[in-house]
């Protein structure tokens, strides 16, 4: 495995374990000690993906997802000092991919890393010149790229794939659990709501403001599918 991993904790020897661990993995770390310093080596570094802690000062980890998210879509991972839902929730609708709660194996955020990192590099190298439209929506495999009305719309990676498993299977119904195991594409310790919430940003995003879905739809005690007109 290779790719740059930033780790931002303000709890250095943390930061210094995971850095060790990653690195012995064949990953490319640096760590940042508050939230200031961690949107500044983004923005100097563009890693591939960042490890987030949400309890630090000068900015806290929401603060931080958000300044990212207005520019960069790599993958997040939250780290959460308490198993609080609150915190996994409002990580997710500010665009956080993934989140592992403290104490945490070192094992399962390995996992989680490597899963994330493998998502990219699929998505990167998938040799697929698939153009899938629907209405005034259109994905661009090839491109990694979503647009509606001629108009890029920004998606996380999550969104991104999450959108892109439904579209490329259109009209067939699939379950919350069938989602994580095909899209998360691990075994993922997290509530299925995950599921909802990246649903509601991607709808925020793609669908119309009209009261009705168009694209994503749900089938009622079942889960989701996707609609292609």
């Amino acid at each position: 495995m290779s790719g740059k991993v930033l780790v931002i904790d303000d709890e250095k020897q943390i930061a210094d374990i995971i850095k060790f661990n990653l690195e012995k993995e064949g990953y490319t770390v640096q760590t940042a000690n508050d939230g200031q310093e961690g949107i500044d080596k983004v923005h100097q570094w563009n890693p591939d993906l960042v490890i987030l802690d949400i309890m630090m000062p000068k900015k806290d980890g929401f603060q931080v997802l958000k300044e990212i998210r207005v520019k960069y879509h790599f993958p997040v991972i939250m780290l959460t000092a308490k198993e609080e839902e609150v915190d996994k929730i409002l990580g997710l609708e500010l665009g956080a991919d993934d989140y592992v709660v403290k104490p945490f194996s070192m094992r399962e955020l390995i996992a989680r890393v490597k899963a994330n990192i493998r998502r990219i590099n699929f998505s990167n190298q998938e040799a697929a010149n698939e153009l899938i439209v629907s209405g005034e929506l259109s994905i661009d495999v090839n491109k990694y790229e979503v647009k509606k009305n001629g108009t890029i719309v920004e998606l996380t990676l999550r969104e991104y794939e999450l959108l892109r498993f439904l579209a490329s299977s259109s009209n067939q119904v699939f379950s919350r659990e069938q989602l994580l195991e095909e899209v998360w594409g691990y075994e993922y310790y997290g509530d299925i709501r995950t599921v909802d919430v990246t649903v509601r940003r991607l709808r925020e995003k793609i669908e119309d403001d009209k009261g009705e879905f168009k694209y994503i739809l749900t089938k009622r005690g079942v889960g989701y599918y996707f609609r292609r007109g």
